[in-house]
Parts: C-alpha cells; structure tokens; sequence
C-alpha cells in the first residue's frame, strides 16, 4: 500500500475515481497496546469488526495473539496472515462441516455455545474431542448500548446452569462463561451487572468456570456518541471479577473489536453531483457506509478540496451510488455550504463495521485502499489533531511499536 501524508495529498496526486480506505496501522497498534496495558485480561480480536490482512498483521505484530473467528473464511484468513495465532469459534450457532474443519483442518479448540443441541453437534462433530475449551454464552441486558445483542444469542440465566454443567462435564479441559452486553456500550457498569449474572449462574450450577470471557461492546467516539473513558470500562470489569465466585486460576478473556479498529479507518469518497442539500457520493448504504444509512450514525465528514472553503457550514445529506432508494444516509452531515461536484469528503471513524460491511450491489463496492499518516478525527487513545507517536511504514501495513509491550496479567 502507498502511504500518503494527508488525504489532499492524494487528491492532488491523481483524484480518485472509486472510494478509497484511509487506513492508520499505528492506530490499531496503539490500541492494541493500550488493551494489553490496562485490562487484566487475554485480549481476543474480533475479527468481523473489521476482516482486513493489515488489521490482522499488525494486531498480532503487537501482542494481540488470540483471535475471535465466526467463520470458517475467517479462521482460514487468521491462519494465513496470523498462522500461530490462538483462535475460539465464538459463533454460538455453527454447522457440523464447520465444526469439524474447524477442529481436524485448522487446530481450533475453543467453541461457543448457547444450547444443549449446540453442545451435542460439538462433541459429534469433533469425534467425541475431550480437549476441548467450551465456553457457554450467558444472555444479558443490553440496556446503554447502542446495538442491543441480547435476542439473537445466549442462554437465559434460568436455563444457563444445567447447559454449564452440560459442558463441564462433556470435556477434560476448559470450561467457560461469556456473554456480550451490545455493541458501543456506553456504561461501564454493564460489565459488572453481566458478572454478576454470570456468577450466580455458576454457583446454581455448582461448578467453577476456567474462563470468565466478558465479550466485546467497547466502544469508540462518534458525533453525539462520546463514551466514558476507556479506564472506567478496564476498572468496572477488574472490579466485577473480583466479586465473582471464581477459583484463584480463572482466566478473564475480552473480545474488543470497534475498541480496537474503528479509529483506523477513513473513507474518501467523491462528490458526484449536488441537488440542494443532498450531496451524491461514489460510496453508500452498500459500501462503507452501512452505519450511516441503517443506523443514522452521523459520522464526522471533512472537506478535502484543493484550496479554501469560502462559505460557512451547511448540514448535509448523502445519496450512495446504487439504484436503490434506500442508499441514503440522513446525516446531518456538516459541510462548507459551497461544496460541489467533484469535490471529495473524508467520512472519518470507519474502521469497525465499515470496509467489512460493503457488497457489490449495482456494480459497487470496490475500496482501494492507502495509509495516510493524518491522525484519525477523533480518538479513544488522545490520538486526534495531533502527531502520533509511532513509525510509519513506507511499503506496508503492518507496524510494530517499539517500546516493550506489558506482560499479560492474569488473576492467578
């Protein structure tokens, strides 16, 4: 990939024809730094957050050693980019083809599930393996997020005991609790309301819990959306699992996903035309800007323009490329009120659940991708407006920073 200093720089190169991916590998390796640092815990990337090969290279370049799969493509993608990484197939719901390439092709030996019927096709599917690591997802409110992920997956707490005796004893190895509090959670305390349910459902299950994963749900900073420092988060979760009925060997596992990627990602994307207030561009609804459309999340946006603005701010609307209706994001997206054709807009704040939602719907989708070495519009990491401390690479992604990574700390 070319690296570029500023998104203007490559509008002035060669003004780009398709969507392009402003990606910041020294972001993902600040945070995956900062997780290592601050949380007690064994650090599992979420991989569908954002699927990319140099998200993938540079997370494992930096310590981040275990790995979140859903997929068999998404184990196949960690073994060629990660190959000697540790992989758990948190997807509770998974066919028995998966479940058995996952465990003879790829050395997978940590499975998620959330039913008797999801334990039984397991242990079949895998010849009756004893060394399995089965980790038993927990349903749990997910009041104060901003995606609630409580109704497609999970065990009810009235139900989860008998299921985590189930799993004790269909393996000789380890025995799990997770659970996932909903996607851009905005209180800390969520974590430790999660822990408590899950305590209690060990304890009507007489059995201790090798690992107590507490998800993902971390969130990051968008317009309107600016949640507590990530510290309160790493605090909240120390201080439920102190209060668990846990033996002294227990693991904590986390699962961050946008936490770790949503900064390092922008997308550049091409005015094609102007009518009023709607600004058309050459990405949408079907590209990178799922988010925008479905969820009306207004991402921050900046005019990246040959020369100065000569207007005030106007609020914008943007149309995608496709022929669908739908292909709108209402914003309000703030732009100089004398933005036009062919101008471009950087839409900042992608990198988690952007590049990895596009299709190719009408003909659409393709992203080039670049690295720029612009600090990302709002940051998480005191990363924003300003110089980030770390080195760039001139013909790759992957960036390893310098100074010594923490040893993982586990509560022995």
């Amino acid at each position: 990939m070319h690296t570029y200093q500023t998104p203007l720089d490559l509008v002035r190169e060669r003004s780009p024809e398709r969507p392009v991916a402003l990606v910041r590998p020294d972001v993902a390796a600040v945070a995956a730094q900062w997780f290592q640092e601050n949380l007690k815990a064994d650090v599992l990337y979420a991989v569908k957050a954002n699927p990319s090969p140099w998200v993938i290279e540079t997370l494992a370049a930096n310590g981040v050693a275990s790995f979140d799969v859903a997929s068999i493509p998404e184990i196949e993608l960690v073994r060629r980019f990660a190959p000697h990484a540790r992989l758990a197939f948190m997807h509770p719901v998974k066919s028995r083809v998966a479940i058995a390439s996952a465990y003879f092709d790829h050395g997978v030996r940590i499975f998620s599930l959330d039913s008797h019927e999801e334990l039984a096709k397991i242990l079949d599917a895998t010849g009756g393996a004893k060394d399995l690591t089965l980790i038993v997802r927990l349903a749990v409110p997910s009041e104060g997020s901003a995606y609630a992920l409580s109704g497609k997956f999970g065990v009810e707490p009235d139900a989860a005991p008998a299921l985590l005796l189930a799993a004790r004893r269909a393996t000789q190895d380890l025995m799990g609790i997770s659970f996932h509090v909903g996607s851009q959670c905005m209180r800390p305390t969520a974590y430790q309301g999660a822990m408590s349910a899950a305590s209690r459902a060990l304890v009507r299950a007489g059995v201790f819990a090798d690992i107590v994963d507490v998800g993902g749900g971390f969130p990051s900073v968008y317009p309107g959306m600016a949640p507590p420092a990530l510290e309160d988060y790493a605090d909240s979760i120390h201080r439920g699992f102190a209060e668990m009925m846990v033996h002294e060997t227990t693991e904590l596992w986390c699962e961050p996903g946008r936490a770790l990627v949503a900064e390092t990602t922008s997308i550049l994307a091409k005015v094609e035309a102007r009518k009023g207030d709607a600004l058309y561009l050459n990405d949408g609804a079907y590209g990178n800007l799922f988010d925008a459309a479905h969820s009306k999340w207004p991402f921050p946006v900046k005019l990246v323009r040959d020369g100065v603005a000569e207007s005030g701010l106007k609020a914008f609307k943007f149309f995608g490329p496709t022929c669908d209706s739908i292909d709108v994001m209402p914003g309000p997206f703030w732009l100089p009120e004398d933005v036009r054709e062919g101008d471009y807009v950087e839409i900042g704040m992608l990198g988690a659940y952007g590049t990895a939602m596009a299709t190719r719907f009408n003909g659409y989708g393709d992203t080039e991708t670049v690295i720029v070495a612009e600090a990302p519009m709002a940051s998480m990491y005191g990363l924003a407006r300003r110089s980030i401390p770390t080195p760039r690479p001139e013909h790759g992604a992957v960036v390893k920073l310098s100074r010594a990574r923490t040893k993982k700390r586990r509560r022995r």
